[in-house]
C-alpha cells in the first residue's frame, strides 16, 4: 500500500492550532485531569461502541505529548434507566484499573488514572494515532460498505488524518503480531480473558505500535489450564451495548454455549484478521442482532474460503484453524507467534525496540550496533520517523548507550532526505554536538562526520559542528585525536583555506609530535596531510611540510606509500614547492633505502621506483637546460675540428700503393695509435720538428717551409721509394728461397725506373726497441697522426688498410731522401738504413 506519514511539531505549536471550544471543553473544565494536560481536539474514538473520546494532549510538567480519554456521561443518559447509565460508568472506570494493572509493553500504557467528575470519566495514555476501528472504518467509506454503528447510530467518528492512513504489509504483519503476543501476556501471565477483541479495543499509537486496550469484560480462568472452558454471560438484548461485547467478534461458543476459554479470543483474533483484508469489514455484521449472529455463523466457513485470497498466504492456514467452531483446532497464542508469517527479522527489530527499556545496557548496545542497523534497509522509511526515531531521541541522551545508537541513527542521516534531516532529524540530533560524550560516541561520531555535514547547514556547520572537531584535537586520548585526523581527512572539502592553514596544520603536527611512535596516528596524520596538501601555501610546505616527512621514520610498508604519495603529489606541480635541489639532498636521500626493504611487495616497490625514476628525470632535464645554458658562453673546443680537417693531410688524394704478397703485422707490445700517441704528447724531436703538438693546426707537414726554411718547393716533389719484399717464410709467395730479396717494381713507375729499397717485414731482433723518433720522425708524426685520424679497421687490417699505410711511408719518405743538417751537426744522407720497428720495416 502507499507509504504515507507526515512530519511532528513540537506539541505547543500543535495544540495551539487545534485547541477549541465546545461542549467537551465546557465538562472538561470540571474534571481534575486538567490540572495536569493541556488537553486539544478529538482526533479518535475506542471502546465499546466508541463511547471514549480521544484527544490529542500533552503534560504540563514536562511537555510529553500524550492522548486523554474522555466519557462524557450523557451518553448513556439514552439509557432512561439509571441503573444502566450507572453499569456502563462502572465498567469504563474499572477498565482503565485493568489498564493500570495489566502493564505490558503490548497493552496501552496508561500515564494518568482515571479523573472523575459529575459529567465525564478522563484519563491519559501515550500518544494515540487512532483506533483501529476508526482507520478501519475509512477502508468501508472507501469501498462504499457502511461503517460500524456507534451509540447513536452514526458512523464512527473519525480523524481527518486517519482516513489518509493507509498500512504497510510490515506493519499488518506487525501489529497482528503485538496483538497476538498482548493475548499471550494475559492468558499465561495474567491468567484472564479479554473476551472483547475487536478493532475499537486495538489502538494505533503514534509511533506506529498496535496496542490492546478495552479490558472492560476480562473474566478470569483457571490458572492451570486456560484451554478449559468457564461459563460467562452470552450477548442479549436485555443490556446495553455498551455493557457488552461486540457481537461480531464474539466467539461461538459463547454465545451457543455460555463458555468461554483463552481460545474464545482467538477466535476473536481470527475475526480481527479478516476484518483487516477484507476492508474494515467482520465476516458477520449481524446489526446487534442474536439471530442474524446464528444465521451468518453456520455461514462462516464459506465465508473464510472467500476472502482468503485476500490473507497473505503464510497467514491463511492460521486465519482458518483460528475461526474453527471446534476451538480443539485452534492455535494458542504462543503457538501463533511461531508461525513463519512472523519469521521476519525487521519485525523482530521492531519487537525488540517496544521493549528496550526493560534491557541492560550490554543488550542495548548490541542491539542498536548490530540488530536494528542491519534491519533499517528493510523496514520503510514511514516506520523510521514514526517507530524508530523516537525510540532513539530517547536513547540518545544516555551518555552509556550513545555510542551504539549513533550507528542506526547515522544511518538514518545517510538515507533520508535533507528536508526530512532538517525538519525530522536535525532538532533532536543538535544536542549531541555539544552534550557530554564517551570517547567511543565521539570516535564514532567524527569518523562519521561526512554523512552529517552532507546534509547540515552550513550555518550549523560553523557553529555547532567544526568546533567539535576542533576540540578533539586537543582530546588527551589517542583514539580521539586519531579519528579527529580522520574526519578532517573526509570533511575537508567544508573547510576553509584559513582554518586548514591556521588550525589544522598546527593541530596535526602537535599530535604527531606526541605520538611519533604511534604508526596508527603516523598514517593518519599523512593522510591528513596529503588531503589538505593543495590547500596549503608554498612556504607552509617548505617550512613545515617537508621537514614533517624527513622526520617520518620508514619503517612500515603503509607509511612509506603514503610518504611516496604525498612526494609524487608534490612533483606533479611546481606549486608545491619541491625544488630539484631538494630532491637531490633531502628526498631521495630518504627514500633510496627504502628500494631494498624487503618488506616492500612488488606494488609498493613499483610505485616507489616510479616516484624515485620521476624526481631524477627532473633532475637530469634540469640540470642539463642549466649547463646548455651555461656552455652557450664559453668557447668551445669543437668549433676547431672542422679546421683541422681542412688543413690536415688526410685529405690528400694520394693514388693507390699497392704492394703483392705484403703482411703486416702489428706488434703486440705497442700500437701505432700508442705510439702515434707517445711521440705527439711527450716526443722531443717531433714538437721541435713541428713547433707544437699534433693537433695543432700548423701541423700540417706539407708545409715543410717551417722546418726547412731554405728548401725549394721543387724538392718537395714526391719520390716513390725502392721496397724489398722479405717473405714470411720459404714458401711464400713470390719468395726466393736463398735469402736474397727481389726488387719489385712499384705500380706507380714504369719498368726503367727502379730504386734501392729494403723493407723487412720479419720481427726485430734486438732485446730492445730503437729510438725511433730520432731516425724517423715524419713517420712518427706526421703519418701516425693520419694513421689515428682514420678508423681501426682500415688501419689494422685488409688491402686498403696496407696500401693506405704504405702511402703514408712512401711519402714520408720523401723527405727522409733530401739532406738536411740538424741541429747537432749530423748529416742524413739518401743512402741510410732506416728502421721502423713499431711496424718492422726497414728503409735503404
Amino acid at each position: 500500500m502507499k507509504e504515507t506519514f507526515k512530519f511532528s511539531m513540537p506539541a505547543t505549536t500543535m495544540f495551539s492550532k487545534f485547541k477549541s471550544g465546545g461542549g467537551t471543553q465546557n465538562c472538561l473544565e470540571t474534571n481534575p485531569i486538567v490540572q495536569y494536560f493541556e488537553i486539544g481536539k478529538q482526533v479518535a474514538c475506542a471502546g465499546p461502541e466508541l463511547v471514549w473520546k480521544i484527544h490529542d494532549a500533552y503534560r504540563k510538567s514536562d511537555g510529553k505529548e500524550c492522548s486523554v480519554f474522555i466519557f462524557e456521561k450523557r451518553c448513556a443518559e439514552k439509557l432512561h434507566k439509571p441503573k444502566r447509565k450507572e453499569t456502563v460508568t462502572e465498567i469504563l472506570r474499572a477498565s482503565v484499573r485493568q489498564l493500570e494493572r495489566f502493564r505490558h509493553p503490548k497493552i496501552l500504557h496508561v500515564l494518568h488514572p482515571i479523573e472523575e467528575c459529575a459529567d465525564t470519566l478522563a484519563f491519559a495514555s501515550e500518544a494515540v494515532y487512532a483506533s483501529l476501528a476508526n482507520i478501519l472504518a475509512c477502508y468501508e467509506v472507501s469501498g462504499s460498505q457502511s461503517g460500524i454503528n456507534t451509540a447513536s447510530n452514526q458512523p464512527p467518528q473519525r480523524p481527518q488524518h486517519a482516513r489518509e492512513y493507509n498500512f504497510l504489509d510490515i506493519e499488518y504483519k506487525y501489529g497482528i503480531l503485538q496483538i497476538t503476543e498482548a493475548l499471550s501476556f494475559l492468558h499465561y501471565s495474567g491468567h484472564v480473558l479479554h473476551r472483547n477483541v475487536c478493532p475499537a479495543s486495538i489502538l494505533v499509537t503514534k509511533k506506529g505500535t498496535w496496542k490492546l486496550a478495552g479490558l472492560e469484560f476480562i473474566e478470569r480462568i483457571n490458572d492451570v489450564d486456560g484451554v478449559e472452558p468457564i461459563p460467562c454471560q452470552p450477548w442479549t438484548s436485555r443490556l446495553s451495548k455498551m455493557a457488552q461485547p461486540n457481537l461480531d467478534y464474539t466467539a461461538p461458543e459463547t454465545q451457543t454455549q455460555s463458555v468461554c476459554s483463552i481460545l474464545s479470543d482467538m477466535y476473536s483474533l481470527g475475526m480481527v484478521i479478516c476484518s483487516i483484508f477484507n476492508n474494515g469489514k467482520p465476516l458477520i455484521q449481524s446489526g446487534n442482532s442474536t439471530s442474524a449472529y446464528l444465521k451468518q455463523l453456520e455461514l462462516l466457513e464459506d465465508q473464510v474460503q472467500n476472502i482468503l485470497s485476500k490473507i497473505p498466504l503464510p497467514l491463511q492456514e492460521a486465519t482458518v484453524r483460528l475461526l474453527s467452531k471446534d476451538t480443539r483446532q485452534r492455535p494458542t497464542a504462543q503457538l501463533l507467534t511461531l508461525i513463519k508469517y512472523f519469521s521476519d527479522p525487521s519485525v523482530h527489530a521492531l519487537q525488540f525496540l517496544d521493549v528496550i527499556n526493560m534491557k541492560d545496557p550490554t543488550q542495548k548496545a548490541h542491539f542498536y550496533r548490530i540488530t536494528l542497523k542491519e534491519a533499517l534497509p528493510f523496514i520503510p522509511k514511514k516506520l523510521w520517523y514514526q517507530h524508530i526515531w523516537p525510540s532513539l531521541q530517547l536513547e540518545m541522551r544516555s551518555q552509556e548507550v550513545l555510542a551504539a545508537v549513533l550507528q542506526p541513527v547515522l544511518y538514518l542521516i545517510q538515507d533520508s532526505t535533507v528536508e526530512e534531516y532538517e525538519s525530522l532529524l536535525l532538532p533532536s540530533f543538535r544536542s549531541v554536538f555539544s552534550a557530554p560524550k564517551t570517547v567511543q560516541a565521539t570516535v564514532t561520531l567524527l569518523e562519521h562526520l561526512h554523512i552529517i555535514l552532507e546534509k547540515t547547514p552550513r550555518d550549523d556547520i560553523r557553529t555547532e559542528v567544526l568546533p567539535m572537531l576542533y576540540n578533539a584535537f586537543e582530546s588527551t586520548t589517542i583514539q580521539v585525536q586519531n579519528a579527529a585526523l580522520i574526519a578532517v581527512t573526509n570533511v575537508s572539502d567544508y573547510l576553509d583555506d584559513t582554518s586548514i592553514r591556521r588550525i589544522v596544520l598546527t593541530k596535526t603536527k602537535a599530535i604527531y609530535e606526541k605520538n611519533q611512535t604511534d604508526m596508527k596516528i603516523v598514517s593518519s596524520v599523512l593522510s591528513c596531510v596529503e588531503r589538505t596538501l593543495g590547500r596549503l601555501d608554498k612556504g607552509q610546505i617548505i617550512d613545515e611540510v617537508l621537514p614533517l616527512l624527513y622526520d617520518i621514520r620508514l619503517t612500515d610498508p603503509q607509511i612509506t606509500l603514503r610518504v611516496v604519495n604525498i612526494y609524487r603529489l608534490m612533483i606533479s606541480d611546481k606549486k608545491y614547492g619541491l625544488t630539484v635541489n631538494l630532491m637531490a639532498t633531502k628526498v631521495m636521500p630518504s627514500l633510496l633505502p627504502q628500494t631494498v626493504n624487503p618488506s616492500l611487495n612488488l606494488e609498493h616497490f613499483t610505485i616507489l621506483m616510479e616516484v624515485l625514476q620521476e624526481m631524477l628525470d627532473q633532475i637530469d632535464r634540469n640540470q642539463r637546460n642549466k649547463l646548455k645554458l651555461d656552455n652557450l658562453s664559453l668557447p668551445s673546443p669543437e668549433r676547431h675540428r672542422p679546421l683541422r680537417h681542412q688543413y690536415s693531410s688526410d685529405n690528400m688524394h694520394v693514388p693507390p700503393f699497392n704492394i703483392p704478397n705484403l703482411r703486416i703485422e702489428q706488434r703486440k707490445t705497442s700500437s701505432a695509435e700508442d705510439m702515434a700517441r707517445k711521440n705527439s704528447t711527450g716526443g722531443v724531436l717531433g714538437g721541435w720538428w713541428f713547433g707544437g703538438s699534433p693537433s695543432s693546426p700548423d701541423s700540417n707537414f706539407l708545409r715543410v717551409v717551417n722546418a726547412f726554411p731554405n728548401r725549394r718547393l721543387s724538392d718537395n716533389t714526391l719520390m716513390t721509394p725502392k721496397i724489398r719484399i722479405a717473405p714470411s717464410c720459404a714458401s711464400s709467395p713470390g719468395g726466393t728461397p736463398g735469402g736474397g730479396l727481389p726488387i719489385r717494381r712499384h705500380s706507380s713507375i714504369g719498368p726503367q725506373e727502379r730504386r734501392g729499397s729494403t723493407v723487412n717485414l720479419s720481427p726485430p731482433t734486438g732485446g730492445s726497441m730503437p729510438n725511433t723518433s730520432s731516425s724517423v720522425p715524419f713517420l712518427l708524426s706526421s703519418s701516425m697522426q693520419s694513421i689515428r685520424s682514420r678508423r681501426p679497421s682500415a688501419v689494422l687490417g685488409g688491402s686498403q688498410g696496407s696500401q693506405g699505410l704504405l702511402q703514408q711511408l712512401g711519402s714520408g719518405m720523401v723527405r727522409l731522401t733530401s739532406s738536411y743538417q740538424p741541429a747537432n751537426g749530423r748529416t742524413f744522407s739518401s743512402s741510410s738504413v732506416r728502421k721502423c720497428p713499431s711496424l718492422n720495416i726497414t728503409f735503404s
